[in-house]
């Protein structure tokens, strides 16, 4: 207090030296290390599918969490000799708070499609790793290629006041000892333009206002200066992920559609997934079907999405499909144009040769074949297809006139 000077030599506004460094770990989806003082996080992105995201069921909250933080801090980190056992109130505590700040920055729902986890682990400590924490998750994230809105940092502040003579200070970045013997530990985490979490604890009465500004204007400039420490490092998020990170493609499907992607008892879902080698998730959201296909190549990706999109496709009068026949009738051939969707080739639109018998089309069932849409039943919806119509015309052609259809009894022409 008189002489302005800390425990371990520094001034009271001034941030141990810090460095830091991205996709430290070579094969994982995101990595970053982040080191201020004795303080040192290493810090893990893994991105996964929907199934991956945490289930929330408590008495009164369902649901499922997409961005969940897990903070690790093992005995050898302050020291220590002793067995790591289950998790204590202070490491949910910290992880919470860490979770809290970086959450806000993160994408969500239709913006991202990964369910995100990150896991900090402390690997020494001397001063706040739950702030280590958040700067190392910023780091991680973006070297993840997770399009976070805006860099996150954070310090912990402290205070040592002397209420004999009134005399205070509030100091920067503060020792474990100066949380330990010192007045107040209040940590702020934020971006550029604002805080995104705070968390005190004060040993004090109270604080008067002008300590708390005090402390909250020197917490933002000891945030920035970090923040100018890990933008140095990396700037904002890669263009792309990591080459690890298995691929998601999102389509959106019609809401009656479902169920036909699904198949009765998951019979469909579950043979695209098993010849694909994809994961494939279905999620009903404001009377539409978001539909997430995840898989670790792009032709894995494609082959699924193609099957999908056959699935859900509307046949289209004047497109070609490459079908196959289902079944031969004496009138024609039933071919599957699409998945599930049949069309009937009239044994006329075979050919511009005239057949009197299927026999003599050489058609038969299991046959591949191109055929034109030619056009859909008003009123029952079925599909006409032709052969014939992508066949060049021979020479001298002469299209055989239709005799009109006899009227039906109890039918008046219109």
């Amino acid at each position: 207090l008189d002489e302005g000077k800390r425990l371990d030599g520094r001034r009271t506004d001034e941030i141990r030296p810090i460095w830091c460094e991205v996709g430290y770990l070579p094969a994982a989806h995101g990595s970053a290390i982040f080191t201020r003082g004795e303080t040192q996080s290493l810090t893990t992105v893994t991105l996964g599918t929907k199934l991956d995201e945490k289930v929330k069921d408590e008495v009164l909250v369902q649901g499922t969490e997409q961005f969940v933080l897990h903070y690790n801090f093992p005995p050898f980190s302050t020291g220590e000799a002793k067995a790591a056992r289950g998790l204590s109130r202070r490491e949910i505590g910290h992880g919470h708070l860490a979770w809290r700040a970086l959450k806000p920055m993160i994408p969500l729902g239709e913006e991202n499609p990964y369910a995100v986890r990150v896991v900090s682990d402390i690997l020494e400590s001397n001063g706040s790793s739950s702030m280590a924490t958040v700067c190392a998750g910023t780091l991680a994230l973006m070297d993840a290629g997770v399009k976070i809105k805006k860099p996150v940092s954070g310090i912990a502040m402290g205070l040592i006041s002397d209420s004999a003579s009134g005399k205070w200070a509030v100091l920067s970045d503060i020792l474990g000892d100066e949380d330990h013997l010192g007045d107040m530990d209040f940590k702020v985490t934020g971006t550029r333009d604002g805080i995104t979490a705070t968390q005190m604890d004060i040993k004090v009465d109270g604080l008067s206002y002008e300590v708390l500004a005090a402390a909250l204007e020197q917490a933002r400039k000891g945030r920035m200066h970090i923040l100018d420490k890990i933008t140095e490092c990396i700037a904002e998020p890669r263009a792309d992920y990591r080459p690890f990170v298995p691929r998601i493609v999102q389509i959106t499907i019609p809401q009656d559609m479902i169920g036909a992607v699904i198949g009765p008892g998951g019979k469909v879902i579950q043979d695209i997934q098993k010849t694909t080698g994809t994961t494939i998730t279905i999620t009903e959201v404001d009377q539409k079907g978001i539909v997430d296909i995840f898989g670790i190549d792009k032709a894995a990706l494609d082959g699924a999405l193609a099957r999908i999109k056959a699935i859900v496709a509307v046949p289209e009068v004047g497109e070609t499909y490459h079908g196959k026949i289902r079944s031969v009738v004496a009138f024609g051939a039933f071919v599957e144009i699409m998945p599930g969707k049949d069309a009937l080739l009239h044994i006329s639109e075979i050919d511009y040769k005239r057949f009197e018998t299927m026999d003599e089309t050489g058609l038969k069932e299991g046959d591949e074949i191109d055929v034109k849409l030619i056009g859909v039943d008003a009123k029952t919806g079925k599909l006409k297809l032709s052969r014939k119509a992508l066949l060049p015309k021979p020479e001298g052609y002469v299209e055989r006139e239709r005799r009109p259809r006899p009227e039906r009894r109890g039918h008046k022409e219109e």
